[in-house]
C-alpha cells in the first residue's frame, strides 16, 4: 500500500511555471510507475505524463510535450512534474497516481493522491 500526496499547485499567469510534486507514504514510490492526470468538474480524467519505476521511460500527452517534464527521485520517494509555458487551458485539478508499470490509461492506476489545483490566468 502507498499513500500519495501532491503539492505545488497554485495560481500563475500565462507563460509562467509551476512544479508539482508527488510524495509517498508507506511503501516506497520506487516500486511504482507514476502518472499525472488532470480533471475538470464534470469531465473525464485525462492523461498528462507518466514515468516508469526506474525513470528510463516517460510518456506525455501531445498537449504538454515540450512544455512539461516528468522526473523522479527514488531516493527521496518523489515524482515531480515541471510545468513551463503554462496556458489558461492547463487549468485543472492535477492528480498523481501509481501502479506497477507505466501506462497512459487512468483506470489502470491503483493508488491516487487527493489532487492539487492549478489555475493559469490570462
Amino acid at each position: 500500500q502507498v499513500q500519495l500526496v501532491e503539492s505545488g499547485g497554485g495560481l500563475v499567469q500565462a507563460g509562467g511555471s509551476l512544479r508539482l510534486s508527488c510524495a509517498a507514504n508507506g511503501r516506497a514510490l520506487s516500486n511504482y510507475a507514476v502518472g499525472w492526470f488532470r480533471q475538470a468538474p464534470g469531465k473525464e480524467r485525462a492523461f498528462v505524463a507518466a514515468i516508469s519505476r526506474s525513470g528510463d521511460s516517460t510518456a506525455y500527452d501531445d498537449t504538454v510535450k515540450g512544455r512539461f517534464t516528468i522526473s523522479r527521485d527514488n531516493a527521496q520517494s518523489t515524482v515531480s512534474l515541471q510545468m513551463n509555458s503554462l496556458k489558461p487551458e492547463d487549468t485543472d485539478v492535477y492528480y498523481c497516481a501509481a501502479r506497477d508499470s507505466i501506462t497512459t490509461r487512468w483506470w489502470r492506476y491503483d493508488y491516487w493522491g487527493q489532487g492539487t489545483q492549478v489555475t493559469v490566468s490570462s
